[in-house]
């Protein structure tokens, strides 16, 4: 997590044991990769991927996934851009809404 005094600048949290919607990936999910708008483009958001990929290699895990909707271009290219690889997709449903979001992977 990044703070400043204003509040929370960005978070990211994994999961262990996440079962992923596809196969091929590993069991360590990034369920959110969070940084406030202000911050978008600082390098916050790569700073706070870059320290959940250490700390899941320094874990003993061989990789992670996420689930990214998959209108949401900017993030997908975010991610593409930082080694990760399409494995598949998923629904992501909100009350009646189904949302098409892109499983990414990333080897360790």
């Amino acid at each position: 997590m990044s703070q400043n005094v204003v509040g929370i600048d960005g978070m990211i949290e994994l999961v262990v044991e996440a079962s992923a919607p596809v196969a091929g990936c590993s069991n360590v999910e990034i369920s959110t990769l969070y940084v406030q708008p202000r911050h978008q483009g600082s390098g916050k958001g790569v700073a706070l991927l870059q320290a959940g990929l250490v700390h899941a290699r320094s874990s003993g895990h061989a990789g992670v996934w996420l689930a990214v909707n998959a209108e949401n271009h900017g993030a997908v290219a975010f991610y593409e851009r930082q080694a990760f690889q399409k494995a598949g997709e998923t629904n992501y449903e909100i009350e009646d809404q189904r949302y098409l979001n892109s499983v990414m992977r990333r080897n360790l």
